[in-house]
């Protein structure tokens, strides 16, 4: 008979299609369990939707199918609270099943409790099955209620020896068509992509997501959110000022803000936003992110690199999540563009670690998905 454990690992098969479409709610699969075998399943399909739980009840009562003394599956704790849906702790329990596994519990103080609600109403509760992957499955929620700020996920295409772009800043194509496709759809998935000024000079890229197929075809345009230094003149021909200002942002330091180039952008309708420096000079990322979450509504941002905004974000603990596109290539060339610039480390035991979430085959690259073991900046030892 399979174990709670399988049942788990399917309701968050199920929890992963609402990725892109619930934002800024969690992502939330359930499944309905009888004698070993799956009676209905359910997840969070759209914001402001019904929560997996009450769409699995739904599909079982479609089926025809009695949940009375049956078991749930869920990967987050059941809400218990009335938000833009009815508490779903107090549904399970008028459902009739008789035990209910919880794979983490909610870390949102509003919505908690769930759990105990189920307990003093009789239901036989089990929580942490499959916990780590639960968690994994909602950190972005958490990231948006505890930190004030998008949850950032980094992807970079680049060869198997580490190198984005050719000395010369040649990245067409590092990696391949699949992999370029599948970049489209975290895209269609995110409010915001951002660059780096070497990226919007050297690429002069659109960063908006196109031929997806899917329910994420539909999602608006993400922001065009760019961390440069050196503001560009207001007739560039980018085509992020061509063709999109109002959905541009420039990050860009605090003297810049008030300068002719800015006023110029400004008339266009390009947001122009100032960051102050670290004591070593860098810009300080976190400030431009809480105001994109607070000003734009933006929960999810996807970097696009380069090596240096790859490397400040790394440093300054703000990449969440890497999702790192190995081609099946090697330059051997010292001079070539790294994934990561900025760090000057002399020791090992100061190098950023990460836990691996993923390592499969994407068209002929390999995609790696990783999170930081440790939150927060970096130590730096000179």
């Amino acid at each position: 008979m399979p174990s709670d454990a399988e049942f788990m690992a399917r309701a968050l098969e199920l929890a992963e299609r609402g990725r892109g479409s619930v934002t800024p709610n969690p992502r939330v699969g359930a499944v309905l369990v009888r004698d070993g075998k799956i009676l209905a399943e359910g997840w969070h399909k759209v914001f402001g939707g019904p929560h997996a739980e009450v769409e699995c009840l739904r599909a079982a009562e479609a089926a025809g199918i009695d949940p009375a003394g049956a078991t749930m599956y869920v990967t987050l704790e059941p809400c218990n609270h009335f938000g833009k849906t009815p508490p779903c702790s107090r549904t399970l329990l008028e459902s009739g099943v008789s035990r209910v596994v919880i794979g983490c519990l909610d870390p949102n103080p509003v919505a908690g409790g769930g759990a105990e609600l189920l307990r003093a109403g009789g239901v036989d509760v089990a929580v942490g099955v499959l916990e780590q992957e639960c968690r994994d499955a909602i950190a972005d929620f958490v990231v948006w209620k505890t930190g004030g700020r998008p949850f950032v996920t980094l992807k970079l295409a680049l060869t198997l020896d580490g190198h984005i772009a050719t000395r010369l800043g040649d990245s067409s194509w590092v990696s391949g068509e699949t992999s370029r496709a599948r970049v489209h759809v975290m895209r269609a998935a995110s409010q915001a992509v951002m660059v780096g000024g070497g990226t919007l000079y050297t690429d002069n890229p659109r960063l908006t997501h196109r031929s997806v197929e899917g329910p994420l075809a539909g999602n608006p345009q993400p922001l065009a959110v760019v961390v440069t230094r050196r503001l560009p003149a207001a007739e560039a021909p980018l085509h992020l000022l061509t063709d999109r200002p109002g959905d541009l942002v420039l990050l860009t330091g605090m003297p810049n803000v008030k300068g002719v180039a800015a006023e110029r952008l400004a008339e266009l309708g390009i947001r122009v936003w100032g960051l102050p420096e670290h004591e070593d000079g860098s810009l300080d990322l976190l400030p431009g992110l809480v105001r994109l979450r607070e000003q734009a509504n933006v929960y999810t941002v996807l970097c696009e690199g380069g090596g240096g905004l790859a490397g400040s974000l790394l440093t300054q603990g703000l990449a969440d999540e890497l999702a790192l596109f190995y081609a099946p290539k090697i330059l051997g060339d010292a001079e070539a563009l790294p994934a990561f610039r900025g760090r000057d480390i002399a020791h090992m035991a100061d190098a950023a670690s990460f836990r691996l979430l993923e390592a499969s085959r994407c068209g002929e690259d390999l995609l790696v998905r990783a999170r930081p073991t440790r939150p927060g900046p970096l130590p730096v030892r000179r």
